[in-house]
């Protein structure tokens, strides 16, 4: 009985301590807003520098990091007590999803080959292009991206801040072989994976001894190498000016033009431009497919296993006589490969390029992209990129919060913080990623009984 009157206590004072941090960094936090937030300066018609209050952002500010604040303290400390006071997600919601993957693969697989359908019925004609094409072909491109980093970081174990150059390598050598010899995009695109894959090799010969916080290091430096190199090669790349007329892909020969050649007159349909945008995105869809398959299927290969054991333990590795040389040179140039294939997409779907496309900003949002889904594993990947890259999207069309914040409010602008909050959230959640287990590549098809003596000490 005194135990029984004795059990509350722990959770009224771990209440009481979560309100107590979460009022302390909300008064770290008004300390902060009050320099940065509570005014904004503008210049009137006189020229004259004008303070602008701002209390009611500093309220939201505030108000926010309280609420984030408590709740992330009270599920600290009430985890030693006993059941957390509160979940985010339902208890094994995440282990179902993980039994029943199959199934999930099945539905996901077929919403993306429907999903220009669903937004041509949900939208219209004119609607869809948007949700297409912002949403879609911009999602799977960063889906596919995240996978081809994933063979590096998530499987081999390599970080890799400097990916984003073989993703320019990929946009660069379409643009220029493209546009000076008018090779078809079918041709290029293996071309521009293969040209990738090379530099992914010239990469990893300098950095095969380097390991942890000094390979990231020179993986940024290559990655910026990469992009100087585009900006002052004027006579090659174009500088800053970047490449213009890239030539568009086109289906078996037809154009997507008004012409009469063209898609929609050869066809005896209404021109339109959702058309090329449906094509771009099944193309897109297949690359990231089969970058998906690849992944699967080299995973359960020696050289998969081997850069498990690389991620694992390197010292282990060789111990067992895996040649670390060639287990990493086959990760980056494997990964740079998927990341040739997909920059030469972007050059053939955008029609122009330049060096700001592949910026240091780029590595990083790949690499969060695959370290929030957790590394290694292909759903969390696509995961992270759907909860990033349309989240990015759908920032754009909350109008209304300026009504909240102001008519100069734009969400926008606040891209970074919330990846910030994101990353935040997730390492205080899920420190391993979103799916942080991943099924092993090797394992037994049936359950088979082992005689006792086979486990007794000296026998197994």
């Amino acid at each position: 009985m005194a135990l029984a009157r004795q059990t509350p206590a722990p959770r009224e004072s771990a209440l009481t301590a979560a309100l107590k941090e979460a009022a302390f960094a909300a008064l770290i936090t008004l300390g902060m807003c009050i320099p940065i937030i509570a005014w904004g300066t503008r210049q009137n018609l006189d020229n004259v520098l004008v303070l602008d209050a701002r209390w009611g952002a500093v309220a939201w500010a505030v108000a926010i990091v309280f609420a984030g604040r408590f709740a992330v303290a009270l599920r600290q400390r009430t985890k030693t007590v006993g059941k957390p006071a509160m979940r985010l997600l339902p208890h094994g919601a995440i282990g179902f999803f993980q039994r029943n993957s199959r199934a999930f693969s099945a539905l996901g697989l077929g919403f993306l080959v429907t999903f220009p359908i669903i937004a041509i019925t949900l939208t219209g004609w004119g609607g869809a292009l948007k949700w297409i094409d912002n949403f879609g072909v911009q999602i799977l491109i960063y889906v596919m991206l995240g996978w081809g980093l994933n063979i590096v970081v998530g499987l081999a174990g390599l970080l890799d801040l400097g990916y984003v150059a073989f993703y320019a390598v990929g946009a660069y050598s379409y643009a220029l072989l493209a546009k000076n010899f008018g090779l078809s995009f079918w041709v290029l695109l293996p071309l521009a994976g293969i040209l990738a894959a090379f530099w992914g090799i010239l990469l990893g010969f300098p950095v095969l001894r380097l390991r942890g916080d000094y390979l990231a290091i020179v993986t940024l430096a290559f990655g910026e190498i990469i992009r100087l190199v585009l900006i002052n090669w004027i006579d090659f790349s174009g500088g800053y000016a970047g490449i213009s007329g890239i030539p568009r892909p086109t289906f078996f020969g037809i154009p997507f033009n008004a012409s009469d050649t063209g898609f929609a007159a050869r066809f005896g349909l209404e021109f339109s431009p959702l058309y090329r945008t449906i094509f771009l995105y099944y193309v897109i869809l297949a690359l990231a497919l089969l970058t998906a398959f690849v992944t699967l299927r080299l995973r359960r290969l020696p050289v998969g296993r081997a850069w498990e054991a690389l991620r694992e333990d390197e010292i282990a590795c060789r111990s067992l006589g895996i040649n670390t040389t060639n287990t990493k040179l086959t990760a980056f140039s494997i990964g740079a490969m998927f990341g040739g294939f997909a920059g030469s997409f972007f050059a053939a779907r955008q029609g122009f390029i330049s060096p700001e496309s592949f910026v240091f900003m780029e590595s990083a949002v790949i690499l969060a992209i695959v370290v929030l889904g957790g590394m290694g594993s292909l759903w969390g990947c696509a995961i992270a990129a759907i909860a990033m890259v349309g989240g990015t999207e759908l920032l754009r069309e909350l109008d209304w919060m300026k009504q909240v914040f102001g008519s100069d409010f734009d969400p926008a602008q606040y891209r970074m913080l919330i990846f910030g909050f994101a990353m935040v959230v997730i390492m205080i959640w899920k420190p391993r990623g979103l799916i942080s287990t991943r099924e092993p590549t090797a394992f037994l098809k049936e359950k088979k009984a082992i005689s006792s003596d086979m486990v007794q000490e000296g026998h197994g």
